[in-house]
């Protein structure tokens, strides 16, 4: 077996050296490609533009395009508009710490410049550290420590790669994500429900995470009725479930209740400045001070269902449309991986999906302790969710935002795609049941074991299997064209 620390500092310095040529890549690109005029939001500046921040717009602007400009005005406008509360607060206020921190800067740039370097630098941070917990959720849960350093390394990979790098929040949301669900296994269940609450104020999708603190409370009363009360021990269950969903709800439920603040109560309205209330009145969105939105006198006054409703058109089969067509194809490796990662696991454990993984027997033991990797049982509830995730996203969501949500809310697309490469992959294979062994200069060619496998795939492209080469032009050719096209404001995932 590997040394943990050695592990570690691989995919620490493989996920550093993906986050800098990330950042040289998209500020080439930005420089070298003209941008495309794209009706997308694009609040006028306010704040004058000197020459250092014409320079910080130039190597980092591509970071700003598409929805990170609205996580950027938010930090830095506040929710002026409607639809900026499509938004979830938890990353702006990440960008108004960064900013804060950048303060000394404010004598050379201004509000957005910092608050601009501050979402490239917060995301960096953020993805570098999504990738370790990644990596230490995988020697949890899969109990093969080669899938899961290789499933950390296709993370840095990742064909999500540009929204965990833009504005966006998608790698604030991996690193809560990952990270409450590492405690959860070590049986830290009240670290682990702080973290994905943090998630869900940063991310809606993050409320879907109860199903894991209300799986693994069940899963512990089935296992203690056979030695404790059950009375007792159905209302602890009962108990541990009402604060499991309040506790990730509340951040969900106050940022609803803000809003409802904001445009259904009087006398809730601040000054908005003249540009930005012009922009409104020709763009036509919706302010504080206008007239009172029609959700607000809902029987459940939700903005958030609203302007998914209104302003995006999102709801259950909307997208099934002839002209989404390349969206879907945009979607379809993604979506195949993980419906192909879901068939995997169930016919492998029927009886294991079948009782929910709550089998307990000699032979489900005996399944703990052969079957390690992706097709472990402690798997299960990730396939599930993953399975959910998809299945939600396929049918009431834009399909092609599903590589960025899957990519950034599922450890089953980067451990299903290491199952695949070490089952078919000589290389890896020969890794699981060898020692960890560094860079061997003098070793001969052909027995050089590389520290970071994935390169070494890519090294010896030529002899690599076809479903490798597929994985991995996958994960290559998203992770470069998301960055060359999202990053001149071109239509992308």
């Amino acid at each position: 077996m590997w040394p943990l620390d050695s592990a570690r500092k691989e995919v620490l310095r493989f996920a550093v050296r993906c986050r800098v040529l990330t950042l040289v890549l998209q500020a080439f690109f930005n420089a070298v490609i003209p941008d495309h005029h794209a009706e997308a939001f694009s609040p006028p500046r306010l704040a004058p533009s000197g020459s250092v921040d014409q320079l910080v717009e130039g190597l980092l602007g591509g970071l700003s395009h598409w929805d990170a400009e609205h996580f950027l005005f938010i930090a830095e406008h506040g929710y002026l508009y409607e639809h900026n509360f499509a938004f979830f607060p938890g990353f702006p206020l990440a960008l108004l710490v960064g900013a804060e921190l950048l303060r000394p800067l404010r004598a050379v740039l201004n509000l957005r410049s910092c608050l601009l370097i501050s979402a490239a630098l917060l995301n960096s941070l953020f993805s570098v550290l999504a990738a370790v917990a990644l990596h230490d959720l995988g020697c949890l849960v899969l109990r093969c420590p080669h899938q899961a350093f290789n499933g950390a390394l296709l993370f840095c990979l990742s064909p999500a790669n540009v929204f965990l790098a833009a504005g966006y929040s998608e790698a604030l949301f991996a690193l809560l994500t990952f990270s409450a669900m590492g405690q959860l296994e070590r049986g830290r269940s009240w670290t682990s429900g702080l973290l994905f609450a943090l998630a869900t104020g940063v991310r809606s999708n993050g409320l879907v995470n109860i199903g894991f603190l209300v799986y693994s409370q069940f899963r512990g009363f089935l296992f203690s009725l056979l030695v404790l009360n059950p009375l007792r021990q159905l209302l602890k269950l009962l108990g541990s479930v009402f604060l499991s969903v309040l506790m990730l709800g509340l951040p969900f439920a106050l940022f609803q209740y803000y809003a409802y603040t904001q445009f259904c109560l009087s006398g809730s309205a601040h000054p908005i400045p003249k540009p930005l209330l012009q922009l409104a009145v020709d763009k036509g969105y919706r302010i504080v001070e206008g007239n009172e939105p029609p959700w607000c006198s809902w029987a459940l006054p939700l903005i958030y269902s609203y302007i998914q409703d209104v302003y995006w058109n999102v709801g259950f089969l909307r997208y099934y449309e002839l002209k989404q067509m390349p969206n879907f194809l945009l979607a379809a490796p993604v979506a195949l991986l993980v419906t192909w990662a879901t068939w995997t696991y169930v016919t492998t454990h029927p009886w294991l999906c079948l009782t929910l993984g709550m089998q307990r027997s000699k032979k489900s033991k005996t399944l703990e302790k052969s079957d390690s990797g992706f097709l472990g049982p402690r798997g299960f509830v990730y396939v599930v969710h993953a399975a959910a995730l998809l299945l939600f996203g396929s049918l009431c969501m834009h399909v092609q935002v599903l590589t960025r949500f899957l990519g950034s809310s599922t450890p089953i697309v980067y451990w299903f795609s290491a199952y695949l490469l070490q089952d078919q992959e000589p290389l890896l294979r020969s890794l699981e049941t060898g020692p960890w062994k560094p860079l061997a200069g003098d070793s001969p060619p052909g027995q050089k074991v590389p520290r970071n496998s994935i390169m070494g795939l890519l090294y010896n492209w030529k002899t690599c299997s076809l479903i490798t080469r597929c994985i991995l032009g996958y994960f290559l050719s998203y992770w470069l064209l998301g960055l060359l096209l999202h990053c001149n404001f071109l239509p992308w995932t």
